[in-house]
């Protein structure tokens, strides 16, 4: 007797024959086997798995947040923090091949080109490289506008603080970031002190920054206490409240707090409850910056801030497009671009986005992804047939609310679906906006031959041309472009008159030999060819000489569209006509039945 068929084994990991879409090893999963949760309901049957989620301790028990009467959820974000790029710093030391000089010119001249105002440059004190480049700014006339400051990092180590004060003779505006990691993992394992000891060293590079900067001018102080998410709330005051007092914060030199969440831990509502804590215990508040510098390891990083600036924060740091260690830095374009859609000025220039990530990229050496928020590629362009057809009408409404307002369409307001920001804005046009693939539908597919090719197709016959479509791309299983698009339509309608010969009259019409009547030539023709017309439509193309007509026709029972495009309205019309005989001769669509009549 044959053994029996092994079934699949999914934790195997010997190669096997893989489909046209899998991977040539499976992965080694093990499909959760546990029970279902005691209470869960009937409509939920995920069962309990073998991850071994136990090892982990939820965030509540890692740090202590104090109870606090929140304000942060009823409050909206009406203006924009001050914006300050670190990538040059964070975003560099986080790259396989950090910037070369030319590299951190270029992104430095991009901050400035849209509008940033505080930039951190380097870390002066860590690499040749960022010394001499803090020093080119430093030396070179007109390489910092007036209004600009410039930002160095520091740890708190005194060779590294006098190198770092080395590095900015000479800039009128600086901000020196003095920066200690303060929870209680990195206290205990990373630098083997204890609270007060850790704070003894602060207090003596922060002491030691107060001495080198005394008495000059345009100099501010910046402390950050790593890892603030995870850090107990009296340490970060008593910290950064000491701090404020040693550097004799005032109004007109305030001191710049910054709390990092530089390992995401926690949902964002816990960071807002940690930053609005903080807000309300701070000394000398007015003579504090409030700064926010979140990461990404649980991908909220946005979140984070923006629920940080609802509670209290003034300042937020993070990279272009959100590069850094791990998963990242927060994203400043993907903020600033949320405030701009809620009617909110961001207060940067963000009109040329592809330029904007082209500069970025080269720089980085890292592709933005085609799906990032506002930037990426895809990220205006719709596939789907229901999304396509919802974006050709928002479009067609926007052009006439705009009209009733007597507004240029660019500057009316913007309320299309699935579009929460208008493509214009950001530098890009609509070409890109819908494309054609076999999930597209009938608006897609008109919205690109109305928008590249003039043609403004009825609404059955959208339908019809669909299907073609839909079949074309099914077999393909790729893209069709706008030029293939056409191509399909031609072949599909335009070129079914090219066999035909023909003449008419006012009342008469011979085709191919075949003499018809009616009241007008198309009727004429109709008869002559055994064609019914049930609707005819026609319109100029664009602003050129070619005309273009539709006729719906019944031909045999079955329903079949035409259409014919010539410089000339009545041989436009002629075409159609025949074009709806010749389609229903070869089945009614690529040798399909039409529809029934």
């Amino acid at each position: 007797m044959r053994s029996p068929v092994p079934s699949p084994d999914l934790h195997a990991s010997a190669p096997h024959a893989p489909g046209p879409y899998a991977p040539a090893l499976r992965p080694a999963l093990r499909a959760p086997a546990g029970p279902v949760p005691a209470g869960a309901p009937g409509w939920n049957p995920q069962r309990g798995g073998a991850m071994p989620s136990h090892r982990y301790r939820p965030a509540h028990e890692r740090v202590h947040v104090p109870a606090l009467m929140r304000r942060w959820p009823g409050r909206r974000i009406e203006q924009a923090p001050l914006w300050v790029p670190v990538d040059l710093r964070d975003g560099n030391q986080a790259l396989a091949e950090p910037m070369d000089p030319a590299r951190k010119q270029r992104m430095f001249d991009l901050f400035l080109a849209m509008g940033f105002k505080e930039i951190e440059v380097g870390y002066p004190s860590a690499s040749r490289t960022d010394f001499d480049f803090v020093r080119q700014l430093a030396t070179t006339p007109g390489a910092v506008p007036e209004d600009v400051t410039v930002v160095v990092f520091t740890a708190a180590r005194a060779d590294l603080i006098e190198r770092t004060f080395e590095a900015v003779a000479g800039l009128p505006r600086v901000v020196v970031h003095l920066y200690t990691a303060t929870a209680p993992l990195w206290r205990e394992v990373v630098l083997g002190k204890e609270r007060a000891e850790l704070r003894t060293l602060i207090t003596g590079a922060a002491t030691l920054m107060a001495r080198l900067g005394d008495g000059r001018d345009g100099l501010r102080f910046q402390f950050s206490p790593e890892v603030f998410n995870l850090t107990e709330p009296d340490y970060v005051l008593e910290v950064c409240n000491g701090l404020t007092r040693l550097w004799d914060a005032c109004p007109d030199r305030p001191v710049i707090h910054n709390l990092p969440a530089t390992v995401e831990i926690a949902t964002p509502n816990v960071y807002a409850d940690q930053i609005e804590y903080t807000d309300r215990h701070l000394e000398r508040r007015d003579s504090v910056i409030l700064s926010v510098h979140p990461h990404n390891d649980r991908g909220t990083g946005v979140a984070c801030a923006e629920l940080a600036v609802l509670a209290g924060a003034q300042r937020v740091e993070g990279c272009l497009f959100g590069n850094g260690e791990r998963t990242g830095n927060v994203d400043l374009v993907t903020l600033a671009l949320n405030l701009h859609t809620q009617g909110v000025d961001p207060m940067l220039d963000l009109s040329d986005i592809d330029g904007i990530r082209r500069t970025v990229e080269h720089c980085n050496r890292l592709p933005v992804h085609a799906r990032h928020p506002y930037a990426g590629d895809l990220v205006h362009t719709a596939f789907s047939g229901t999304h396509q057809d919802a974006i050709r009408k928002g479009f067609a409404r926007h052009a006439e609310t705009a009209a009733a307002l007597g507004l240029p369409e660019r500057d009316a307001p913007w309320s299309v679906p699935y579009l929460p920001v208008d493509p214009a804005d950001l530098g890009r046009d609509y070409e890109a906006v819908i494309r054609v693939n076999s999930q597209s539908g009938k608006g897609g597919i008109a919205y690109l031959l109305q928008t590249e090719e003039g043609l403004e197709l009825p609404r059955r016959l959208q339908i019809d041309f669909a299907r073609v479509v839909q079949a074309a791309a099914d077999d393909s299983g790729k893209e069709v472009t706008g030029e293939e698009l056409y191509g399909l339509f031609r072949a599909e309608y335009l070129d079914e008159t090219s066999s035909w010969a023909w003449r008419v009259g006012d009342d008469w019409a011979e085709v191919d030999g075949r003499r018809g009547t009616g009241a007008g030539p198309l009727d004429a023709v109709a008869d002559a060819v055994g064609v019914e017309i049930l609707g005819f439509s026609e319109h100029a193309v664009g602003s050129g000489p070619d005309a273009v007509a539709y006729v719906e026709a019944r031909v045999g029972g079955e329903v079949v569209w035409g259409v014919g495009r010539d410089a000339s309205v009545l041989t436009a019309g002629v075409r159609a006509v025949l074009s709806a005989a010749g389609r229903a001769r070869a089945g009614g669509m690529s040798g399909a039945h039409g529809r029934k009549a």
